[in-house]
């Protein structure tokens, strides 16, 4: 039922259907531009789609998963009725989640008030209603994705649960698709794909589960030793959870009493959560596993080489991405977004958003990093602590700023908080010992990655300059996009050689390596 996790492979697995899903994404993002702008009913259902991930991450990534993956890990490493145990949890999650999704029915109007009260006085309050009604189901569909997604990733399969998301943007593109056909309500016609993505990414991960061997059936829940157990670790990742949706609420709710705002924060969000997602997120969910069953296995060196080839990977994408938006974050926004009801006002709005966000990208990432090295050994107390002062922080931030910058405040509490988050992290992994310590080929690489950074953030500049009319040009705003990036590409890469932050026989080993 379980084969060994080989890191690289897998990252490049996750990270290439990630990939693809965000590419989706993308396509998606363009077509609710093109189609609902910055206005009413894309701030509605925006909001209204907020709030099942909202608790999806609160419930199913940040709280479960993050104390079922180690247990099942080590579960499955010492073979200790790992698929039983994987049973009772999915019957515990879904029993918390049947409860919730008919109270948040009833609840709704308080739920989105909680979320944008700014919404409150005009139509923006009834729209996000309603479409908030029609996404919530998806919150038990995904959630209960997840924890099987979390049951593959531990086994080392991680293709199915990472190619999941794609399907969400192939069914809301349709749906987008379909409402500008018909003529019908774009918010409405997203909502109801929202749900139906949530049930087939469900029945898409449950059936790659049981060809595996981990044929998971509804059962009546029941609080066994083990069940007690991940409660007691779930609770401070829960909490911690928590806290990372209570930053996302005082940005929302910054936002919402700025028109447009919600809509330009979201759109910069979406181009940042690219680069993130493909990189932190990806290896953050093959991490996780592999130091659980290294560390059930005594592996102190396995586990550090680990982490340190998995920051030394994430930075050598990461940085360069985190350049190009703080550098050419207009000419990404304008060439991407710049159509039918999203403005030349909306670009511009949205690049500077984007521009903050890009600022806290390292941080982001390598909080996906540092993270697993405490859930791997049960810890998610301290997370809770840390994150409890980066939400102080945010809030302080976001709110205190705001009666003087705007909407940006959200953004600048969000991207300031996560990297104090990191430096917590980061701080607390000292009394972990050697396993969390950074190896000599990570400190020589890390300068010379920054180097490289520099060089290119120089030319993409440069070359943005130059054509900076062509990037505005009818016909020629796509080519000219793609000149930039590839400048970029090739010059990252070029100053990266020279330098030596990794040679072309490191390339190619990392290119073939099984494990």
């Amino acid at each position: 039922m379980t084969q060994p996790i080989r890191l690289v492979r897998s990252v490049f697995t996750v990270g290439g259907w990630t990939m693809l899903s965000r590419v989706a994404g993308l396509v998606r993002d363009l077509l609710i531009g093109a189609f609902l702008g910055a206005g009413p009913v894309a701030d509605a259902f925006i909001a209204a789609f907020s709030l099942p991930n909202m608790f999806r991450r609160f419930f199913a990534e940040g709280a479960f998963n993050m104390a079922f993956v180690p247990m099942f890990s080590k579960k499955l490493e010492a073979n200790d009725d790992p698929r039983g145990f994987a049973s009772e949890a999915f019957a515990g999650l879904a029993s918390v989640l049947i409860v919730l999704t008919l109270v948040a029915q009833l609840a709704m109007p308080f739920l989105v008030l909680a979320m944008t009260s700014g919404f409150a006085a005009d139509e923006r309050f009834d729209l996000a209603v309603f479409y908030g009604r029609i996404c919530f189901p998806y919150i038990l569909f995904i959630s209960l994705a997840a924890l099987l997604s979390g049951v593959l990733n531990a086994s080392g399969r991680f293709a199915a649960a990472a190619a999941a998301p794609v399907l969400l943007n192939a069914i809301l593109v349709t749906s987008l698709l379909l409402g500008y056909y018909l003529e019908l309500d774009f918010g409405l016609a997203l909502s109801v794909g929202v749900t139906l993505a949530g049930i087939g990414q469900f029945f898409l991960v449950w059936k790659a589960a049981s060809l595996a061997g981990f044929h998971i059936v509804p059962q009546r829940p029941r609080l066994s030793p083990d069940l007690k157990r991940l409660m007691v670790i779930a609770l401070p990742a829960a909490m911690a959870g928590g806290v990372m949706q209570i930053n996302l609420l005082v940005g929302r709710q910054v936002a919402s009493y700025f028109d447009g705002a919600v809509s330009w924060l979201y759109y910069a969000d979406r181009l940042y959560q690219l680069p993130l997602g493909v990189v932190g997120i990806a290896i953050g969910i093959v991490l996780l596993p592999d130091l659980s069953r290294k560390l059930q296995a005594e592996d102190t060196n396995g586990g550090r080489r680990a982490f340190n080839r998995a920051t030394e990977f994430a930075l050598i994408l990461t940085l360069p991405c985190a350049a190009a938006l703080i550098v050419i974050p207009w000419a990404l926004i304008s060439v991407l977004f710049e159509r039918g009801n999203f403005t030349a006002a909306d670009s511009t709005a949205t690049a500077a958003a984007l521009a903050v966000y890009g600022v806290g990208l390292p941080a982001f990432v390598m909080q996906k990093i540092l993270q697993p090295l405490y859930f791997a050994r049960e810890d998610t107390r301290t997370p809770f602590y840390y994150a409890v002062v980066s939400m102080v922080l945010n809030a302080v931030l976001a709110i205190g700023l705001s009666y003087s910058i705007g909407y940006l405040a959200a953004a600048i509490g969000t991207t300031l908080s996560s990297i104090a988050l990191a430096v917590l992290l980061w701080h607390g992994t000292v009394r972990m010992g050697q396993a969390a310590k950074f190896d000599d080929q990570l400190k020589r690489s890390f300068p010379r990655i920054v180097a490289a950074t520099l060089v290119m953030a120089a030319v993409i500049f440069g070359v943005a300059q130059l054509q900076s009319g062509l990037l505005v040009t009818a016909g020629w705003r796509y080519i000219a996009l793609a000149i930039l990036i590839g400048c970029g590409i090739v010059s990252y890469f070029l100053a990266a050689l020279a330098f030596g932050a990794f040679t072309r026989q490191s390339l190619t080993s990392v290119l073939r390596r099984r494990g």
